[in-house]
């Protein structure tokens, strides 16, 4: 998901007052909980999110479910203000971005991973340390499955493809032999 620049911005600050309160991991959660509960009730989220329901209401519906959550002041304020500014519909992006921004100031990466089958565990543990002696950071996994791949896997960790699929080795041996 791309970020625009006022979701940039809004995650900027909203990271700031975190790192102010040593409230980095403790923020992050609570904005995975509310995004899990815009995930879970649709009708909330078109509720909080469609402008042309008056602001006033937003809000107090809003701090119902702060309150409800026991979401710091901190976020709950952020929330509040996101309706004031019209801004609560990039929440998202938002999210998105204070989650880079928090992977950032702990030397955590994001791969993601589409392996042809399953992983066991010591495989992603294996595949997880391989990345991170790469890029030199922890690196955190999320892997999905895709048979087309026939074999192998393909990561993307920041700019970086690492693609090990038996479907682009053997269009390399192709290559090779067409070739001559």
């Amino acid at each position: 998901m791309r970020s625009s620049a006022a979701a940039r911005r809004y995650a900027r600050a909203l990271f700031s007052l975190a790192r102010e309160a040593g409230a980095i991991e403790a923020a992050r959660d609570e904005l995975r909980r509310v995004a899990s509960l815009f995930e879970a009730i649709p009708e909330l989220r078109r509720t909080l999110f469609r402008p042309l329901r008056p602001a006033a209401q937003r809000r107090a519906a809003l701090r119902g479910v702060a309150e409800r959550m026991q979401l710091s002041r901190d976020v709950r304020n952020f929330l509040v203000y996101l309706v004031d500014q019209r801004r609560l519909v990039d929440f998202d992006a938002i999210r998105a971005e204070f989650e880079r921004l928090a992977d950032d100031a702990a030397g955590r990466l994001h791969a993601d991973v589409v392996s042809a089958g399953p992983l066991r565990d010591e495989q992603r543990e294996r595949l997880r340390r391989a990345l991170a002696a790469h890029t030199g950071r922890e690196v955190d996994l999320e892997v999905r499955v895709d048979p087309a791949l026939i074999g192998g896997a393909i990561a993307r960790v920041g700019g970086l493809v690492f693609d090990g699929s038996l479907r682009t080795q053997l269009a390399v041996l192709r290559d090779n032999l067409t070739r001559g």
